[in-house]
């Protein structure tokens, strides 16, 4: 009986942070449920009891049903019967199986029959749900489109949707076309309003829509004729129940093959608007978006714990020239430095979380009441660090999931590239994770402006100020020499007041901050608790070699160079 929770002991590491007892205190409202809900925890103690039970079901449940299952699910696949998507039989086992668990809605509050959990608990199960299988969580991990729908719907839109997703319906985000991908802006299914009926109704075509026949769907939609730019664009919620939208195909895809990409086609299909109009993409699908990139981080760590554990699984057991392949130092480096990157990527997945649990629910309580002036202070603070946080934690998570699961793979050598193996799979499905929910060139652009607006060096500092143990002021000591490399770098960039410059120069700036930031995140980490030591090690030596190599690129480069790569 394999359990993918209690198996891993980071997960509980990271449950148990300092901050998590001001999150539930938070989300809890002080535990004001407690006398309205039997399930509603009496304290915090009892709260995190909650979290750990819950995700030891989780871990259970991937353990015995959902990662056995990933092999039949990867050849078997999805397929339309009468306009209707239909799930592999292990996809639908799995579904199942959470769903009778009481898995959907984690994050809802509980008078929508949710189980009110913090974003944490929610990322962590997340993260355990794709190492079993990088596929399903893009079915499981849809129900954050219901976070949406409770941030921004009204109150008879929540009571209507929101029990139906806690409850096991799946949902969907439709975003991208044919013509607009990354670039939404250019959306242009058309959202027509009927003044007699007082609905509205879409017209379009969406394409590469993951899990694109979900019960409920946010839908992208011009509302406003004549505007070719996002303040056209509206938030609209459709109701497969109206069975006015065509699945016209599920996309043929290298990975993560068991979660349905499809190709709509809506016609007259009726829809309701969330929100106020025109704020769709510029309010709506910036918040959707935000959750689903902390979710692709979540992916990509549960990826590339499952890459590592493949890797070194088969180290150990293979033998060449008369020993396991693990005793050899090109392989136990290769070893090391994936264990390394895997504690780092999942160290910034739960301080983004943690960053975003503090400002959402802050959020929700200025709803109910008036925030003071100290709440509205810490809110705006946590939403400045997660703003800059989550497109480094998706780019720098994502690079580093398709990094793992190649040296893994090498580590496997000719067996790797047969599919007898997990990590034959695993390879394949890592790949989307720097592609889909916006590029990792994409999150550069978003990451920029931590590094040009000095929020990164404001977060670092407040890292560099924090006690440590005496032993490990060593590795402080390299990470403020670091810190002081990428302060001149940047300011050689920016001195030279050419935007262009700084875009081209602008994923090492990005990398180098965030080896930075995950370096004393790691050292942090061992502050708590010293196995972590030999990665915090191996990953700061890796970050200052990194480091330099990009700081020294930028140092002998000139505007007269940009003119080269031009001439492609």
């Amino acid at each position: 009986m394999a359990n993918f929770f209690t198996d891993n002991p980071d997960l509980k590491f990271h449950l148990t942070h300092p901050l998590m007892e001001k999150i539930v205190a938070l989300k809890e409202r002080n535990y004001a449920d407690k006398d309205s809900f039997d399930y509603a925890p009496m304290d915090f103690e009892d709260a995190m009891d909650s979290y750990d039970k819950v995700l030891e079901i989780v871990g259970e449940i991937c353990g015995d049903i959902v990662a056995p299952n990933a092999e039949s699910v990867d050849q078997e696949g999805p397929k339309i019967v009468n306009n209707e998507v239909i799930y592999a039989k292990g996809t639908q086992k799995n579904l199942d199986a959470l769903v009778e668990a009481g898995l959907m809605g984690i994050t809802l509050p509980r008078k929508y029959e949710g189980l009110n959990f913090p974003i944490v608990p929610y990322i962590m199960a997340a993260d355990i749900v794709s190492r079993a299988d990088a596929g399903f969580v893009n079915i499981w991990g849809l129900q954050d489109c219901a976070e949406t729908i409770n941030e921004f719907g009204d109150e008879d839109q929540k009571a209507r949707f929101l029990p139906r997703i806690s409850n096991g319906e799946t949902a969907a985000m439709d975003l991208t076309e044919p013509d607009a991908g990354s670039d939404l802006q250019a959306v242009q299914l058309k959202a027509s309003y009927n003044e007699e009926e007082g609905k509205w109704y879409l017209n379009g075509v969406k394409r590469f829509i993951t899990n694109g026949d979900g019960h409920v769907s946010l839908v992208l939609a011009r509302s406003e004729e004549a505007t070719q730019d996002g303040r056209g664009l509206s938030m609209f919620i459709y109701d497969r129940n109206s069975k006015a939208v065509i699945v016209r195909r599920i996309e043929n895809k290298m990975g993560i093959k068991g979660s349905p990409t499809c190709e709509l086609v809506f016609q007259n299909a009726p829809a309701e608007l969330v929100g106020a109009r025109k704020l769709g993409l510029i309010k709506y699908v910036m918040a959707l978006m935000n959750g689903a990139r902390l979710g692709i981080g979540a992916q990509s760590v549960g990826i590339s714990e499952a890459a590592y554990r493949e890797g070194l699984a088969y180290a150990k057991e293979r033998e060449q020239f008369g020993k396991p392949i693990i005793q050899f130092p090109a392989v136990y480096e290769m070893l090391s430095t994936m264990k390394a990157k895997l504690d780092a990527s999942r160290t910034l997945l739960y301080e983004t979380s943690r960053m975003v649990d503090v400002y959402k629910t802050y959020m929700h309580i200025s709803e109910e009441r008036k925030l003071e002036a100290e709440e509205r202070k810490e809110m705006k603070r946590y939403q400045k660090m997660a703003d800059f946080f989550t497109p480094l934690l998706k780019g720098m998570t994502s690079e580093y999931c398709n990094q793992l699961a190649y040296d893994s793979l090498q580590i496997h050598g000719g067996s790797g590239f047969m599919k007898d193996y997990p990590i034959e799979r695993i390879y394949r499905d890592a790949r989307i994770t720097t592609i889909y929910e916006g590029t990792t060139q994409l999150q550069v652009v978003a990451a920029i402006r931590g590094v040009t607006t000095g929020g990164y060096l404001d977060r670092i500092r407040e890292y560099e100020a924090m006690e440590l143990h005496p032993e490990l002021h060593g590795f402080r000591r390299t990470l403020i020499g670091m810190t002081e490399e990428y302060v001149h770098t940047v300011k050689s960039v920016l001195d030279v007041k050419d935007n262009e410059y700084v875009d081209f120069h602008a994923r090492r700036l990005v990398e180098m901050a965030g080896h930075i930031v995950m370096g004393y995140l790691l050292l942090l980490d061992t502050q708590r608790d010293e196995t972590f030591k030999s990665s915090t090690e191996i990953y700061i030596n890796m970050g200052k070699a990194e480091n330099a190599a990009r700081a020294e690129f930028i140092h002998n480069f000139t505007l007269d160079h940009l003119g080269v790569y031009k001439h492609v």
